[in-house]
């Protein structure tokens, strides 16, 4: 639940930062509509002169429309917040496993298992987690300890990759909208040529422009969503790597302990 809620505070944040941006563009446009025919034109060529990155951005989303361009952007909002809330766990699920193992040696040879388990329950991460759980069972033989060790390492896996199928999916649904937004716009384009009888770059500008910016947008989402979601992966596959390298030191060290 604490992930959940964590994750809809993120993605409230971005929205409410969003919808400030998207109000102030719009009352820039209504003060702008005022001006007279001739103010209007010189202000607008000056203005578009003047235009930071970011005011160009949010014109360009404007421009797009705010149908196909508001989901693409809660596409963003959505996947960068779950982004964001893996990449803390992940970074918080990340241990000096080789202090961890030489701790978890010295305290079973200086006070046994209760020593090692305590060191364990010390430690956060998955790493020392399957260490305990290994410990707990090393009463037994060396099998049930290693079945144990497997089994709560799959476990631990399936937490370190949750919620990511998510990423994946707006990855491949923010260029999909962009590129069905691209086809209502031409096919409008087509529908204004048919309505006048006349072929007329102005009947047909606007709705190419709307194509191509919610394609523009779409792929802008995509790029930015796999940049996190390949880090996250990564980063993944690397505690992965340190649980199933520890797992083996601590089954070495519990058969030199039984012997």
């Amino acid at each position: 639940m604490k992930r959940i809620f964590s994750i809809l505070a993120i993605a409230c944040i971005m929205a409410f930062g969003t919808a400030n941006a998207t109000t102030s563009a719009a009352m820039t446009a209504a003060t702008t509509v005022v001006l007279t025919q001739d103010d209007t034109t010189t202000a607008a060529a000056t203005a578009d002169e003047n235009l930071t990155f970011h005011q160009e951005l949010k014109k360009r989303f404007i421009e797009g429309g705010p149908g196909f361009m508001g989901i693409v952007l809660l596409c963003l909002i959505l996947g960068l917040a779950i982004a964001i809330e893996r990449i803390i766990f992940l970074n918080l699920s990340t241990t000096n496993s080789k202090k961890l193992t030489q701790d978890v040696e010295d305290a079973l040879q200086s006070g046994g298992l209760e020593a090692a388990k305590e060191v364990c329950r010390n430690t956060k991460g998955p790493v020392a987690s399957i260490f305990y759980q290994g410990l707990d069972r090393a009463d037994g033989d060396l099998e049930s300890a290693e079945k144990a060790v497997v089994a709560y390492g799959g476990v631990q896996m399936g937490q370190l990759e949750k919620n990511v199928s998510w990423i994946s999916l707006f990855i491949a649904l923010a260029p999909m909208l962009g590129f069905m937004g691209t086809v209502i716009g031409m096919i409008q384009a087509f529908d204004k040529i048919e309505a006048a009888g006349d072929m007329q770059p102005s009947l047909v500008a606007g709705g190419i422009k709307v194509a191509l910016l919610t394609t523009v947008f779409g792929l802008i989402v995509a790029i930015i969503l796999q940049i996190f979601y390949n880090y996250i992966i990564a980063k993944i596959d690397s505690i992965v790597n340190d649980m199933e390298d520890s797992s083996i030191n601590l089954m070495d060290m519990l058969s030199k302990y039984k012997k």
